[in-house]
């Protein structure tokens, strides 16, 4: 009898850990973009980077799988916050070639253009697969939204580090956030 509720308890874990790991229920997500800032919320109040799902709930987006080299020519509008009611941190990120121009005020402007040269598509984040399960773990209240264009392609991407996923697109994108990724 106790291997039988044994198991029924950890079946309702199981299928309550995974509920936790739909697309959509994540949290951690920014409410408002700064003033002057060129970040806006979408009117249906999804993310940049967000898709509805057939279900009506937003489905997160992550990053892709390494691509060939670019041209290294990006021109971005980074806003980082460290907690939802601190004041946002807003970085210019503009390469040429791989090198970042006179125009970035960036704290980790040359580590920034450098990836992006390695790999123009690190900043595309794609839907995250339903039957995907993430890591349950919190890595802070911080947000991240990037806008612009890399190698002439628009890119709008929002992070967050509300579970293992979402940990793990921020760190491969850390030296773009710039100083204060470094939270992830």
């Amino acid at each position: 009898m106790r291997l039988r509720i044994v198991r029924y308890v950890l079946a309702v874990l199981a299928v309550a850990g995974l509920a936790a790991c739909t697309p959509g229920t994540g949290g951690g997500t920014p409410s408002s973009s700064s003033p002057g800032s060129s970040a806006s919320s979408s009117p249906s109040g999804l993310l940049p980077d967000e898709t509805e799902s057939p279900s009506g709930k937003p489905t997160p987006s992550f990053s892709p799988a390494p691509s060939s080299p670019g041209l290294g020519e990006a021109e971005l509008s980074i806003i980082v916050k460290l907690s939802p009611t601190a004041t946002p941190e807003s970085y210019t990120l503009v390469c040429t070639g791989g090198v970042p121009s006179a125009e970035s005020h960036h704290p980790t402007a040359a580590a920034a253009c450098a990836a992006l040269k390695k790999n123009p598509a690190l900043l595309t984040r794609t839907p995250r697969p339903s039957d995907q399960v993430c890591e349950q773990r919190y890595g802070g209240p911080q947000t991240a939204i990037v806008t612009g264009a890399v190698d002439g392609v628009g890119v709008e991407s929002s992070y967050k580090l509300t579970d293992g996923c979402e940990i793990s697109a921020w760190a491969a994108v850390a030296d773009i956030l710039g100083s204060s990724g470094a939270g992830a």
